[in-house]
C-alpha cells in the first residue's frame, strides 16, 4: 500500500490549499510551482478532486481552485479512495487479484496487521491537522508561501536559509524563517 505519485500530489495540493486563506482561489500553476509538480498533471488531479467535491474551481480572470466547504475535516483515506478507487483498502500487497484470509498470499498474515494500522492512521489524519503541522513550521510541504508559515521572528544571529531546488534555481528564504526550521 505505497501511495502512487498521483495520490501524493493530490494530498500535497490539498494540504497547500488548506494553508491558504479560506475561499480565495489559487491558480493551479501557482500550486504546481510551489510543490514542484508539472502543471498539466496537477490540473488533471484537480479535476478528480473537483468531481469528488473536495475543491471548488473558478473560471475566468479571478479563477483558480480552493478547498471545499469543510475540507479541513477530510481525512487522507477519503482522498485516497477518491484518487485510487474504492478497493484501495482491499488490495493485495503483492498485487494478486485474489487475496484474503481464505486465499492468502505469502505476505498476507504479516501484512494484515500493518495494513490495519496504516488504514487507522489514514482515517485519523485530516487536512486540517496536516495543514496546521505545516503552518507551525515544524514540517515542510515543498515550497510553501512565506505567509503560510505565519509570522515568526528570527532569533538574533539567525541567517536566512538558502535551498537549492530541483531545477537548480536558488531560493532565498524569508528573513523570518530561522535556519534551524528549514
Amino acid at each position: 500500500m505505497i501511495l502512487s505519485r498521483t495520490s501524493q500530489y493530490a494530498i500535497q495540493a490539498l494540504i497547500f490549499l488548506a494553508t491558504q486563506p479560506r475561499g480565495v482561489p489559487v491558480l493551479i500553476r501557482t500550486v504546481a510551482a510551489h510543490l514542484g509538480v508539472p502543471p498539466p498533471y496537477l490540473a488533471k488531479i484537480m479535476q478528480s478532486l473537483s468531481r469528488g467535491k473536495l475543491i471548488h474551481t473558478f473560471r475566468g480572470r479571478q479563477g483558480g481552485v480552493c478547498l471545499g466547504e469543510g475540507g479541513e475535516k477530510t481525512d487522507l483515506m477519503q482522498i485516497l479512495t477518491l484518487i485510487e478507487g474504492p478497493g484501495l483498502a482491499d488490495n493485495c500487497v503483492l498485487g494478486l487479484k485474489v487475496c484474503g484470509d481464505d486465499t492468502a498470499c505469502p505476505m498476507h498474515t504479516q501484512w494484515k496487521p500493518i495494513k490495519t494500522k496504516i488504514l487507522k492512521l489514514l482515517n485519523q489524519q485530516t487536512l486540517g491537522k496536516l495543514a496546521a503541522a505545516v503552518q507551525s513550521g515544524k514540517y515542510r510541504l515543498s515550497e510553501l508561501p512565506f505567509a503560510a508559515l505565519g509570522s515568526r521572528a528570527c532569533a538574533p544571529g539567525d541567517e536566512p536559509v538558502i535551498r537549492v531546488q530541483a531545477r537548480g534555481t536558488r531560493v532565498r528564504r524569508a528573513p523570518n524563517v530561522r535556519a534551524a526550521d528549514a
